[in-house]
Order: structure tokens, then sequence, then C-alpha cells
């Protein structure tokens, strides 16, 4: 009963212009260095080679956000990853690095001080979790 995607980027970690690129692909599916370059040229205070926005989709494609393909001479990317999966994906990081502090004090007192609709997330994740429990045990 997991939701986490099957697929997670081999390298998590994004830059600003990594982050922007990526945010043009989602919003267009399948892109060209063109496509993306004309994006971001269309803010007139922008200055961004061609070559640039070839590293960039490059980058992104061997940590496994993208993939490329090439029909005749044209080559073009599409996400891997949705921007749910994405999403998914960083705050399972979050969580993790947090919980990883193994200083369960503090963890406790960060709980401690959230406010009412926080609280009632928590109580709803831990409600969640007791039944994914029961049906793992269920299913033993």
């Amino acid at each position: 009963m997991a939701f986490l995607p099957q697929h997670k980027p081999k390298k998590m970690s994004l830059g600003p212009l990594e982050k922007e690129v990526l945010e043009i692909v989602w919003q267009g599916k399948v892109v060209t260095v063109k496509n993306v370059h004309d994006r971001i040229l269309q803010d007139p205070n922008r200055e961004l080679a061609y070559t640039s926005v070839t590293t960039v989709l490059r980058r992104l494609t061997e940590k496994g956000w993208l993939k490329c393909s090439k029909k005749g001479r044209a080559f073009s990317w599409q996400a891997i990853v949705s921007q749910e999966q994405a999403q998914a994906w960083q705050s399972y990081e979050k969580l993790n690095g947090f919980l990883a502090v193994s200083n369960p004090d503090v963890v406790a007192s960060f709980a401690d001080s959230l406010d009412a609709a926080s609280i009632e997330q928590i109580d709803a994740i831990a409600a969640r979790l007791n039944a994914i429990r029961r049906q793992r045990e269920e299913e033993r």
C-alpha cells in the first residue's frame, strides 16, 4: 500500500535553473531546447545561452527527471516524474531528514507546537498508519 511513485530520480537535488526548466517541461509536456529557451527569454531582463538550456535538459535527463527522444535530427524532452510524484518524493525525503534527528524530544516538541489544523492532519496520518499496519497483519 505504498503511495510513493515507483520511479525515483537518481538525484533529487536541483539547482534554480534546473527547477525552472523542469517547470517549463511540466507545463509543455513535450519540449525542445528552442521551446524552453524561448520561454525563459520571454522575460526581457533574462539572458541565457541556447547551449545552457541544452546542458540543463541533458543534466535533468542524467538525474532521472526527463527522458530524451530523437526524431530525425530533432531532440525533444518530456518528464518521467510528474509534479505530484516529485512533491511526494521531496516530502518523503524531507520527512526522513527531519526524523533522522533521532531525538524524540525534538520531534515531540515540534509536534506540540503545531496549530489545530496541523494536529488534525497528524491524527489523520496516525489513523492511516494504523489502518495500513492492520492490513499488513491481516495479510500475514
